[in-house]
């Protein structure tokens, strides 16, 4: 079935709380998209963010961002006043994400709230924790985290003192004890967050949308994962890492890629028959209906550095748990939904993997045009079992790609569309040709970031990949996605069969 979707991270709904959220600004994509004759919405990873802001380098693979609870909703439940409301409100016209001025305000809101909750529940005669019993034990592991982080200035658990740090016994348990109350700050959000997003989401249902969700490979070392379950990772006796995840050097990069997260201890993994990633694919299948795996190629083969080196030039490249963790999700979940990021570089070995599990791969417009070879990204060599991007959050938007174009690829780029570099191909309509190849191909899926329907220049790209700092910050503005841009929308919808 030919079908279409639109990709736009929730932070990047409007809002006048300063970041996207579960608002009504929230419902109201929804039904657009619906009258956009849309089927999808794509979103990334809504995990707690920290430094960086980026939803890669998450606090827990198992806990939502309280930055997307609606204060409004909360309002409604008598546990803010209006006041509180307006003191949380930053700016909501700002097109960029501050993300200082909301960490200032938005937890003052959500105390206020907390307290609020708590006393509204014991006045039912109930307690707190029938409440919060319905989290599991990975996210109620987060909310001990990151009370623990509180209590130590936010610093990462690398710091923490010894006795917590490697997690033993009586401080664990002395630490609970003296923080049960922020602990229960922490599982109030989570609360919050669960069932505002699952008010969404059934209400997305209810339209016709699902939801494509993203899970990345790795987690964050300064996480409750790795902090709570250090056995699961390549880590010495000392609870640090020996080894870390990169990529080698390229064409684009002479050092190559140092990301930093802590690596799979895959033999471990595969005795305990991947339980942990059985409990993280169903916490990803309970938020989305479809799962986007990033950097699929980990899967096959990882390039391992070891710790402590400045660069990722000595890494070397390590076998990963290939089809086996693929073979027991399907023996616990049955049918897959997932989308594998199979772009860049793939070896044989990864490409019979994606063939082997069935997922469909990826396909991005922006990689297709180069003049000197033949990309495999060029519509004319797809199969049906793919989904096609004009770009994704990591590339730059249609209009600024096409505006830093070579002469010779954007002459190729006309070309193979049919038309004329010099005036019927621009910057000006470019995307729109874009999204119009992407529409008619034979791709059984195709996503167009929302950035590319409103045509917009390099400013409002999503990340620009190893930069730290004015990335995940971008916002659309209330009332941009117009009547008439929803309607040009349905009606490319209708002409390709989608």
């Amino acid at each position: 079935m030919r079908e279409c979707g639109v990709l736009l991270p929730v932070a990047s709904l409007p809002s006048k709380y300063g970041i996207g959220g579960f608002s009504r600004e929230a419902y109201r994509f929804v039904d657009d998209l619906k009258a956009a004759g849309q089927k999808y919405w794509q979103i990334l990873p809504m995990g707690p963010t920290g430094y960086g802001d980026s939803p890669y380098q998450s606090f827990s693979a198992f806990a939502g961002n309280p930055y997307f609870i609606d204060l409004e909703a909360l309002a409604k439940e008598k546990l803010l006043t209006a006041q509180e409301c307006a003191a949380a409100d930053c700016t909501g016209e700002g097109r960029y994400v501050d993300y200082e001025a909301i960490y200032r305000t938005r937890f003052t809101a959500l105390r206020l709230a907390y307290g609020r909750w708590k006393k509204q529940i014991v006045a039912k005669g109930e307690s707190p924790r029938q409440q919060i019993s319905q989290l599991s034990a990975e996210t109620r592991e987060y909310c001990f985290y990151a009370a623990v982080k509180r209590h130590f200035g936010e610093k990462s658990w690398e710091y923490w003192d010894d006795d917590i740090r490697l997690r033993r016994p009586e401080a664990v348990e002395r630490y609970r004890q003296l923080l049960a109350d922020e602990i229960g700050f922490y599982e109030f959000q989570q609360v919050m967050f669960a069932q505002q997003w699952k008010e969404l989401k059934e209400y997305a249902h209810k339209q016709g949308i699902r939801v494509i969700g993203d899970i990345p490979i790795y987690v964050a070392y300064d996480s409750a994962d790795s902090w709570s379950h250090p056995e699961l990772f390549q880590f010495n006796a000392d609870g640090r890492p020996s080894a870390v995840a990169g990529v080698p050097p390229d064409a684009f990069s002479a050092d190559g890629q140092l990301w930093g997260n802590p690596l799979y201890r895959w033999d471990y993994h595969q005795k305990t028959g991947f339980s942990w990633w059985l409990k993280r694919m169903d916490y990803c299948f309970s938020l989305y209906d479809v799962v986007r795996v990033d950097h699929f190629r980990g899967f096959d083969e990882y390039y391992a550095v070891p710790a402590g080196e400045k660069t990722a030039r000595l890494g070397r490249w390590e076998k990963g748990p290939g089809f086996a963790l693929f073979e027991k999700m399907k023996e616990r979940f049955g049918k897959l939904p997932i989308i594998a990021e199979d772009l860049g570089y793939l070896t044989p070995s990864v490409l019979e993997l994606v063939k082997k599990t069935g997922f469909p791969g990826m396909k991005v417009l922006e990689f297709a045009f180069n003049a000197n070879e033949r990309s495999s990204y060029l519509p004319c060599f797809y199969e049906h079992n793919c989904v096609v991007y004009t770009g994704t959050h990591d590339n730059d938007t249609a209009h600024g790609w096409f505006a830093s174009l070579s002469e010779n690829d954007r002459h190729f780029a006309a070309a193979y569309m049919g038309k004329d570099a010099k005036g019927v191909l621009s910057e000006e309509n470019a995307a729109w040709e874009l999204i119009r190849l992407a529409l008619a191909s034979v791709a059984d899926l195709a996503v167009i970031p929302l950035q590319d329907y409103l045509n917009l220049d390099s400013t409002a790209r999503i990340n620009i990949p190893s930069t730290l700092g004015g990335n995940w910050s971008w916002r659309m503005k209330e009332g941009e996605f117009t009547p008439e841009l929803i309607r040009r929308c349905r009606e490319l919808c209708e002409v390709y069969g989608r």
